[in-house]
């Protein structure tokens, strides 16, 4: 690995070590999220069940910024991949590609579900 492979390997775990905190904050969020819908099911709390909406809404658009900086940089990775690699690592980085892709996906339909869904009326669960 040269010097300008190195300085944007480390560069790219930097942005990885923010983004892991932006998945604590997500974490305490949802954590709020859930004790709000758990007040409107139980208190029929109307109030609580708007937060709680505006919150998923909250989560699952930073959740497509998070997950669209993957997809970019796995399609990065793609296109980079020459003949010269190996048939396993082509395979690997274009798996690695799709899930990515999949996975954007996914969050813009839990975003849609969550922009929606006035009633609560289906569960949003992104594990």
């Amino acid at each position: 690995m040269n010097y300008e492979e190195l300085n944007s390997k480390l560069k790219q775990l930097k942005i990885e070590n923010f983004i892991w905190v932006i998945y604590i904050g997500i974490i305490i969020l949802s954590w709020y999220a859930n004790s709000l819908e758990k007040k409107y099911f139980i208190y029929n709390d109307s109030g609580s069940k708007d937060k709680y909406r505006k919150v998923m809404i909250f989560i699952f658009s930073i959740l497509l910024v998070v997950y669209f900086y993957f997809l970019r940089d796995s399609y990065k990775d793609f296109k980079n991949i020459s003949n010269k690699d190996s048939s396993k690592k082509q395979n690997l980085v274009f798996l690695s590609f799709i899930s990515s892709l999949l996975i954007f996906i996914s969050g813009l339909i839990f975003l849609y579900i969550a922009y929606m869904d006035q009633e609560l009326e289906v569960e949003l669960a992104f594990n």
